[in-house]
């Protein structure tokens, strides 16, 4: 699997009275780091869903491994699971940047849906994203 790295910033809206980022937000921190591999392979979300085809959520899991805090830098770690088939699946870890603490890892699987809301499989574009993916493990 390949990664793609980004990195956000937790913002005081992020956070409970204990100034640590509510659990939510780490399926949420999940999605930039998607959406920001998509975008370095030349394939943004919007423009996914402009061809008809729609990724929803269709499994998640999240470990945490130590609290992120207001102000923190995250580093996102993004992978592609070139393995799985019929559906699109990402991993992640999430660490601080400032001390390389491991904060969170985890997965989304994604069914492909059409306009029509039924289950397809990952189109050509998709799977040439995931081919490309492949090609650089060997």
């Amino acid at each position: 699997m390949l990664e793609h790295q980004t990195t956000t910033r937790v913002i005081y809206g992020d956070t409970d009275n204990m100034g640590q980022a509510y659990y939510g937000n780490y399926f949420r921190w999940f999605e930039i780091g998607r959406n920001e591999m998509f975008r370095s392979q030349g394939l943004a979300y919007k423009s996914v869903e402009e061809r008809g085809i729609y990724l929803p959520v269709a499994e998640a899991h999240c470990k945490y491994h130590a609290a992120a805090q207001y102000d923190d830098v995250l580093v996102i770690e993004t992978r592609l699971d070139t393995q799985v088939r019929g559906a699109v699946r990402f991993e992640y870890k999430i660490f601080r940047e400032s001390d390389h603490t491991l904060i969170a890892t985890g997965y989304t699987k994604h069914a492909c849906l059409n306009g029509d809301g039924k289950v397809v499989r990952p189109p050509d574009f998709i799977k040439a994203v995931i081919e490309r993916h492949r090609n650089a493990l060997r």
